[in-house]
């Protein structure tokens, strides 16, 4: 009879044989939720990812079309996958921000270049697949002239001013909100000098959120907005990190908020999971967020991983997987379409329905988002359910008559759509099975966008980069392909002998760092490599030292990116060196925020730390503004370092044995090497390459429309 009995339920509410095996047999009491849509409700500013906080799309800039475009469909354009209806972007600042660095349009003071990087190129695409997207960004790290080193400083608000402005002078994009900086505590004169100078400015409808940290104590600026006028006004919305993952807003924060008439917003939460549970996590993340602490808009780190999987959080938590360029290949992870349970639902000016965003009696939560025209969606997820639950909804006031479409996703299938549900007399039940997401809806055109990936392939190997293909650098946001920067900027450049294009590190001095700090480098290949040569022709200015790395199998955890592996260095003075390095110094500090020092102690990494000179000499006749060949060769445990093709360095050395390519230059206490490297080259032993072709016809340069025929 239970069988029977779960086999209509099931067939009444669309289930398929899979949910129908998730529902027990006891169903629990029924609860009944009111629909008003006389009730009011706040204002809902959407639901997104960050790009940024790190290299996020470094590859994904260098895949062909239409894989690219078909990526970046997956996320951005509406009712076909995530369709997320915000975004939030790192404004680059040349310094390591998680798990890599992105070029800023500012390197030095009075320097401005708005071809640089891909940040424009993701805000351009993103954009145009949805206009209604919203856009935000701040800073994580910034260039080493602001401020003479103190961020928080009219250099600054200037410094943002003129990414504004490069924005909407050659971009055409605006922003609706702009934060002060991430994570990196609370500075009220800045706020109020940031509000000056984008009003002086034209900026006078951006705006600013504050102040974006995740600690203890991250609201604790709402209570001196009421007193401190200027403050007030600064401050359009209250901001912090992690309310979900993290510290939550307390009862008090929330009252003075609403009292102020800031709304409150979730300007990066985690849920590093994986698979449904990611998915369902999301949806919980998104609801709890309004339900416990008024929470209007929640943006989540972060969405597409273009980069190379050794990278911190290179699996967990973004949507798709994309480390494969040369391939074509990516990868839909589930947690898309968690976001997609809201994107596809909903748009930024509905409003949250008072009194139908609630918790579930049985477990779980559910949230009634309304638009301007009466239409409305209602997003349930059953997390902490035991059994199945029965809602009854009543509607009233001015709500969609229409029958509503129900979409469903679970552990073994995800966003699909059920039968749809018919409003009778202003009522209509579901029984919702526990571990599952609903997204019911008087709207339609939802689907279950997808798209065939090309089969995986390993990095092209042997490998030869002259970087002569690149005529109009610009086009490529001044960076070739397959090279991430940890580190500073390694940039498309002239060759300062006249003779052709190269690779130039084009940052002069440290940055003002996001995370803890090292020297810059870019990383290249494939991670499983072990034996192997690497080789580049440097070039040194006064004062320069450069390297050439190899079996790098660690870039550090996300909060500092001191890697572990080898380099080859030369200086201007002859001194040569071969350096193991082993990760960062003291591996007991606890450094970063709470889930970085989390991860310290589960590593209970023992091993020594730092760098470790194997060997070194110094050489004559080296001097400056000379070119140099570096040649580092792993054969197991023998490593061998040349110059100009002459062994000059030899150790054996057995830490490790596998990693990737990579390209250094110095840095000391004020002053960091611009070096420049030509004919970059990694082969198997023994073995030579011809000359790299150019990229095909399908290499668009990235500040080029992406083919996406059907962009709505």
């Amino acid at each position: 009879m239970n069988k029977l009995r779960k086999l209509i339920i099931g067939l009444v509410i669309g289930l398929s044989l899979p949910a129908l095996a998730a529902i027990p047999y006891s169903y629990g009491q029924e609860q009944t939720i009111r629909l008003d849509g006389n009730a009011g409700g706040k204002r809902f500013d959407g639901i997104g990812v960050v790009n940024g906080g790190g290299a996020t799309s470094v590859l994904l800039k260098d895949y062909p079309e239409p894989q690219r475009s078909q990526i970046l469909d997956m996320v951005y354009k509406p009712k076909f996958g995530a369709s997320v209806s915000a975004l939030l972007v790192e404004i680059p600042g040349d310094g390591n921000s998680t798990q890599g660095s992105m070029p800023s349009h500012q390197h030095v003071r009075g320097d401005l270049n708005y071809s640089r990087g891909y940040t424009w190129w993701i805000l351009k695409e993103a954009k145009r697949r949805n206009p209604r997207l919203t856009l935000d960004g701040t800073a994580w790290s910034a260039p080493g002239w602001i401020g003479n080193g103190k961020f928080w400083s009219q250099d600054a608000a200037d410094y943002y001013v003129s990414w504004l402005k490069g924005l909407r002078n050659v971009y055409g994009l605006e922003l609706t909100a702009i934060g002060c900086r991430n994570e990196k505590g609370a500075d009220y004169d800045f706020v109020k000098r940031l509000r000056r100078t984008l009003d002086a400015n034209g900026f006078t409808d951006l705006r600013i959120h504050a102040f974006d940290n995740w600690n203890a104590g991250k609201l604790n600026f709402v209570k001196d907005m009421a007193s401190d006028k200027e403050l007030r006004d600064a401050i359009d919305i209250v901001s912090g990190h992690v309310f979900y993952q993290g510290i939550p807003v307390s009862a008090e924060e929330k009252a003075m908020a609403e009292q102020l008439g800031k709304p409150i917003w979730n300007t990066e939460d985690h849920v590093y999971r994986k698979g449904f549970d990611c998915l369902i996590s999301l949806v919980e993340c998104f609801n709890e967020n309004y339900i416990r602490y008024g929470v209007t808009k929640i943006v989540n780190w972060y969405d597409i991983a273009g980069i190379y999987p050794l990278e911190p959080y290179a699996e967990d938590p973004p949507t798709v997987l994309a480390y494969e360029p040369w391939s074509g290949h990516f990868q839909v992870r589930k947690a898309l379409w968690g976001y997609a349970h809201y994107g596809q639902f909903s748009e930024v000016g509905w409003e949250y329905l008072n009194d139908a965003c609630t918790d579930l009696a049985g477990g779980g939560s559910l949230v009634t988002l309304k638009s301007p025209q009466g239409d409305y969606s209602v997003i349930i997820e059953t997390k902490d359910a035991k059994e199945a639950q029965t809602l009854h909804f009543t509607l009233s006031g001015p709500l969609s008559g229409e029958n509503l479409c129900v979409w469903h996703s679970n552990e073994q299938e995800q966003f699909v759509r059920l039968n749809d549900i018919a409003v009778r007399d202003n009522e209509f039940t579901i029984t919702v099975a526990p571990d599952a997401v609903y997204s019911l809806s008087t709207t339609t055109g939802q689907q279950k966008g997808s798209y065939s990936a090309p089969a995986s392939r390993p990095f092209p190997f042997p490998y030869f980069e002259t970087f002569e293909q690149y005529e109009h650098p610009e086009h490529y946001g001044y960076l070739p392909r397959y090279t991430a920067d940890i580190c500073g900027a390694f940039e498309i450049a002239d060759r300062p002998d006249g003779t052709g294009k190269c690779m130039r590190q084009a940052v002069p001095a440290p940055t003002i760092s996001w995370a803890p700090d090292w020297k810059p480098y870019t990383i290249i290949g494939d991670s499983a490599w072990t034996d192997y040569e690497v080789s580049a022709d440097v070039y040194l200015n006064p004062g320069d030292t450069a390297g050439i790395m190899g079996r790098i199998n660690d870039v550090g955890s996300g909060y500092g990116f001191i890697p572990k592996g080898y380099y080859l260095q030369l200086a201007d003075d002859g001194q040569c060196r071969l350096v193991v390095v082993r990760g960062k110094v003291d591996k007991k500090a606890l450094v970063g925020d709470a889930e970085q020092q989390a991860l310290i102690k589960r590593n209970k990494d023992t091993s020594e730390g730092g760098e470790k000179l194997l060997v070194s000499a110094k050489l004559p006749g080296i001097s400056s503004k000379k070119w140099y060949n570096l040649k580092l060769r792993f054969k197991g445990n023998e490593l061998t370092g040349f110059v100009d093709g002459k062994q000059i360095l030899k150790v054996e050395d057995a830490l490790y044995a596998y990693g990737m390519a990579g390209l250094l230059a110095g840095q000391s206490e004020d002053k960091t090497s611009t070096p420049y490297f030509d004919n970059l080259c990694i082969t198997p032993i023994g073995e030579s390459v011809s000359t790299p072709t150019p990229p095909s016809a399908n290499q668009i340069p990235i500040y080029e429309n992406s083919a996406s025929d059907d962009i709505e």
